[in-house]
């Protein structure tokens, strides 16, 4: 079990949606939230809230796509709030871009904040659960990252989501023996602001923030129609997965039929074709080497 209640929690991208409401349950269930974001603003906004609720929170201001931001707001939270114990890797973009037609900028941009993000921000604090004798990083992954074969015109984003994944399940056994547990929380729909807002997020490097909503092309609208949740009601679901140490949490149990559809199916069927390969073919003798090819 991890505990919550009493110890130092940092949410990125915590200014609003999914990382607004898993600071707010945070500070509810009694933890200390450092609330960072990259636009202070947002962050600050947050803080107050749960303040005034009667939470311990404070505002940073962090940039996840820049080592330098998140180690500096690394030292502003240790100075603060003591050693952190719980990370929620949340801040993220999203794209219905068709590929070819966004620019080498869009697709780093999507890139970097998603994945890269998450990684920076897992570097920087993984000395601080070592140290403390364990922890918990929390991810915000995505449904389209598990699926990444399920919403069309998602490439970038999708990529990276589905790094997220990996990047959790391999550090979960790289961590065990410190103690430190992952979890790829993996939305399958919840109402934010980043449709809209999107675009004033973007960093200077990757063109700056823009105008204008996230346009969701034809192709990608028939498999988006879905319930989509508030930020308030997943956060509980998603801090009861991290306290029972799971390594996923998923917020729409019906999914599950998307999921049988892409691994059941697909990737059942690819195992069937190599045991048919084997049965017809033989199966190959294994290298008498290993992992080393000799010639």
């Amino acid at each position: 079990m991890t505990d919550i209640s009493g110890k130092t929690a940092v949410v990125t991208g915590g200014g609003s949606g999914i990382g607004m409401g898993l600071a707010k349950e945070l500070a509810k269930q009694g933890a200390r939230v450092a609330v960072a974001d990259i636009i202070l603003a947002n962050a600050q906004k947050v803080a107050d809230e749960i303040k005034a609720a009667g939470g311990e929170a404070i505002a940073v201001q962090c940039d996840v796509c820049e080592r330098d931001s998140i180690l500096a707001m690394k030292q502003a939270v240790n100075a603060q709030l003591g050693p952190v114990q719980l990370v929620f890797a949340n801040a993220g973009a999203t794209s219905f871009d068709p590929l070819m037609d966004m620019s080498d900028a869009d697709v780093d941009w999507i890139i970097t904040v998603n994945l890269m993000g998450v990684m920076y921000t897992t570097r920087a604090f993984l000395p601080d659960l070592i140290a403390s004798g364990g922890g918990h990083i929390c991810a915000t992954a995505s449904m389209a990252g598990l699926l990444p074969g399920w919403i069309p015109v998602h490439v970038p984003y999708s990529a990276a989501k589905a790094g997220i994944i990996g990047l959790m399940m391999n550090l979960a056994l790289e961590m065990k023996e410190h103690n430190v547990y992952t979890t790829s929380y993996c939305p399958g729909g919840v109402a934010t602001g980043m449709k809209a807002n999107n675009a004033t997020y973007r960093p200077a490097k990757f063109g700056g923030p823009g105008e204008g909503e996230v346009v969701i092309t034809e192709a990608s609208k028939e498999h988006t129609s879905m319930n989509f949740f508030t930020p308030e009601a997943i956060a509980p679901m998603v801090l009861n997965a991290v306290r029972n140490n799971r390594a996923f949490v998923f917020d729409h149990p019906e999914q599950r039929i998307n999921f049988r559809e892409t691994y059941s199916s697909v990737v059942e069927a690819c195992y069937d074709d190599a045991d048919r390969w084997h049965a017809e073919h033989g199966t190959p003798e294994a290298n008498p080497h290993g992992a080393m090819l000799i010639r």
